[in-house]
């Protein structure tokens, strides 16, 4: 599992004194950061470089986030197919958990524009990160 955290920033809150839900996207996509770097080192974000593209995603918000308060941001792998794989995410703030959310992510070729198998090597790396979903939201 990965961990990264955030600090609510004062622009995050909307009008009901809370983490606006759009926020949690940006989160979830920087908690997938070690991910994205066992297909590209680098981080190289060149287009001929880049391998793969998010083709699902949901949320699920559990309880609200506030100002001021730092996030705990949990990425995890539930599920690993031939091309593709499933990311799973948690926000927790103050030890409770906020939001939870998947995305599926395919390893693709943008020049060849179809999808390509995940590479062994990094398979076996995904797997360290492999989580069953009855897990999902546990401290």
């Amino acid at each position: 599992m990965f961990k990264d955290y955030v600090t609510p920033r004062f622009g995050n809150i909307d009008g009901l004194k809370h983490v606006n839900n759009t926020v949690v996207a940006d989160w979830f996509e920087m908690g997938r950061n070690g991910i994205f770097r066992y297909f590209n080192p680098n981080l190289d974000l060149s287009y001929e470089n880049w391998k793969l593209i998010m083709v699902r995603t949901e949320f699920d918000f559990v309880s609200q986030m506030y100002y001021g308060i730092d996030v705990e941001i949990r990425t995890y792998v539930l599920k690993i197919g031939n091309s593709s794989f499933t990311t799973g995410h948690e926000a927790w703030q103050n030890g409770e958990l906020k939001s939870k959310g998947k995305a599926v992510i395919v390893h693709y070729d943008f020049i060849e524009k179809k999808s390509k198998s995940i590479p062994d090597e990094i398979r076996e790396k995904l797997i360290e990160h492999l989580i069953s979903e009855e897990d999902i939201g546990n401290e």
